[in-house]
């Protein structure tokens, strides 16, 4: 989807059509955008921007509060029209996914028709424009999917691939951050050109497992399947606070609500649970952005626990808390394959 939050927003507000538009959290705490139309986006701002500083770019930008229920309900309906092509779906976030439609036999089997058709039911129904990427695989579709925005599509066929993969920076390979990029920078690789180079045998010596990956995808080859369910491993709550805490006593006051939080999330799930509890955790964010993380086994998220979790967590530094999360990790692993594990 196309600046899916801000676009919804202007879809409600008309209004709005032509100004810079934000979402995101308030200007006066921490708050940070999650996204912005592209009128916001000649003035510089992006997604992760402190909504403060987009208001130093763009003081006339239109700031919105963040509405995650009315993103979910056009989220559903729109992979209700995913649902019309096909079943195999693979949802990466609220405003994107993976359809494999290799076995459709709609709009005579061809993908391109396929994508038009789906951006055209999305328009006619939601009023939302989305841009699509066509390719033989999800590396290329992934890449693809914005070399045409916003609402367009574009098309990699399997003879375009060699072509269009050697002129691709390595920054646009999955997996490939800063870090990464910069290594690969000191080595004098800068597209995948220069990556298609290098053996498999050298990039994992360099890389490690990673290596693999990156042979791979310099040679447009990505093998990952579309799959319908992922299985979810965890599952946690957290909030960033305008004032750094201090204490103890404020630290503790924010366990109800966030407890809150996470029971109802939970219960939301409990009717396909993912597996049984294993561990529950806590997680704080320091003053200078240092992250530390606790845990212990539960089979259940209590309240208690989360506390004597937050006291040692906190104990052990004492220094100004910025953000405080809890949360759980499940046992994703079936009896019938621990019952496998065992007779091996």
């Amino acid at each position: 989807m196309d600046c899916f939050y801000a676009a919804i927003e202007i879809r409600d507000r008309p209004e709005l059509a032509n100004k810079p538009v934000a979402v995101g959290g308030r200007p006066n705490g921490r708050g940070v955008l999650t996204t912005c139309n592209y009128v916001a986006r000649k003035y510089g701002l992006h997604s992760a921007m402190p909504s403060a500083q987009a208001l130093k770019l763009c003081p006339r930008v239109v700031l919105l509060p963040v509405q995650m229920d009315k993103y979910r309900k056009a989220s559903t309906e729109i992979h209700k029209i995913f649902q019309r092509y096909t079943q195999l779906i693979e949802p990466l976030s609220l405003d994107e996914a993976y359809l494999d439609v290799s076995e459709v036999s709609l709009h005579q089997g061809s993908a391109t028709l396929i994508a038009k058709s789906i951006r055209k039911d999305i328009y006619e129904q939601q009023k939302l424009t989305a841009s699509a990427g066509i390719a033989p695989n999800k590396f290329l579709a992934k890449v693809a999917s914005d070399w045409n925005k916003p609402n367009g599509q574009f098309v990699i066929t399997p003879e375009e691939i060699n072509d269009f993969v050697s002129a691709l920076p390595v920054g646009k390979i999955p997996g490939v951050g800063p870090v990464t990029q910069n290594k690969l920078k000191l080595l004098n690789v800068e597209t995948c050109a220069d990556l298609q180079q290098w053996s498999i045998e050298k990039l994992q010596q360099q890389f490690g497992k990673f290596g693999e990956n990156l042979y791979g995808y310099a040679h447009g080859i990505d093998e990952r399947p579309v799959k319908t369910r992922r299985i979810r491993k965890s599952l946690s709550v957290e909030r960033t606070f305008e004032k750094n805490l201090r204490y103890e006593k404020e630290l503790l006051d924010t366990l109800p609500e966030l407890f809150s939080e996470l029971q109802r999330r939970y219960e939301n799930i409990r009717q396909k649970p993912p597996g049984p509890v294993k561990t529950v955790f806590i997680k704080l964010k320091y003053h200078d952005f240092r992250v530390t993380t606790h845990q212990m086994p539960a089979s259940e998220p209590r309240q208690a626990l989360f506390r004597k979790l937050l006291l040692e967590a906190w104990g052990k530094s004492q220094q100004a808390v910025r953000l405080v999360g809890i949360g759980m990790q499940f046992d994703t692993v079936s009896e019938d394959a621990q019952l496998k594990l065992l007779e091996d």
